[in-house]
C-alpha cells in the first residue's frame, strides 16, 4: 500500500523556488533542499525528481505566479503609464527592502543557467514573450486611444520597456543599488512612452 504525503506540495514548491531563487541553481545543494524544505531525501526525490527538475518546477510555479500576476496587470491596465510606473516602483520598492538582495528569480535563472540549459532557456524565453506581448497590446492600445505618441514602434516599446524591468532587477543585486539610481532609470523610463 503505497503511503500519503505527509507535506503539501504547493508550500515545499514555493520553499524550493525561494531557496533556488537566494542561492541559485550551483549554490543549492541536496542537503540544503532537504533542510530547507523539511522532508525527506526519499520524499523530495519521488515527489520532484532531481534537484534539475525540482529547480524547473520552481521556476515554472514563479513563472506562473510572479510573472502571471504582472501579466494580468498589463493586460487589465486602462493607464500605460500609470501602470508602468507602479510596475517600476514596485520593483524599485522590493529591491530596496530585499535584504538578501535576491533580484528576480528568472533574471538569476537566465544569467546561471539559460546558456547552457535549453529547458530552462526555454521557461525563460516563454516568460520574456510573455510580458513583453502583453506590453505590446497594451503600448499599441494606447497609441490607437492617443495616449502614447506613435513615433515609436509598439514592438520596440514593449521590449524596452522589458529591458528595463530586466535591469532594474540586476541592480537589486548590486551595491549601486540606491532610491536616487533607480527613481532615475524610472523617470527616463517613463519619458520614452512620452515621445
Amino acid at each position: 500500500m503505497a503511503r500519503t504525503k505527509e507535506f503539501d506540495e504547493k508550500n515545499v514548491l514555493e520553499k524550493a523556488m525561494n531557496l533556488f531563487w537566494t542561492k541559485g541553481f550551483s549554490g543549492t545543494s541536496a542537503q540544503n533542499l532537504v533542510n530547507g524544505l523539511g522532508i525527506s531525501r526519499s520524499s523530495l526525490y519521488d515527489t520532484f525528481g532531481d534537484k534539475h527538475l525540482l529547480f524547473i518546477k520552481s521556476l515554472e510555479y514563479y513563472r506562473e505566479n510572479m510573472a502571471g500576476k504582472l501579466i494580468r496587470m498589463i493586460n487589465e491596465s486602462t493607464d500605460i503609464e500609470d501602470t508602468v510606473r507602479w510596475i517600476f516602483q514596485t520593483i524599485v520598492n522590493e529591491s530596496l527592502s530585499d535584504k538578501l538582495s535576491k533580484g528576480c528569480f528568472m533574471v538569476n535563472s537566465t544569467v546561471e543557467l539559460a546558456p547552457n540549459d535549453a529547458q530552462i532557456s526555454a521557461i525563460i524565453d516563454a516568460n520574456t514573450q510573455d510580458i513583453e506581448d502583453s506590453f505590446y497590446r497594451i503600448i499599441k492600445k494606447g497609441q490607437q486611444l492617443g495616449t502614447i505618441p506613435e513615433g515609436s514602434s509598439a514592438r520596440s516599446l514593449s521590449r524596452f520597456l522589458f529591458n528595463t524591468i530586466t535591469g532594474l532587477r540586476v541592480l537589486a543585486k548590486t551595491k549601486r543599488m540606491n532610491r536616487e539610481v533607480f527613481d532615475d532609470v524610472v523617470s527616463i523610463a517613463i519619458s520614452v512612452l512620452k515621445k
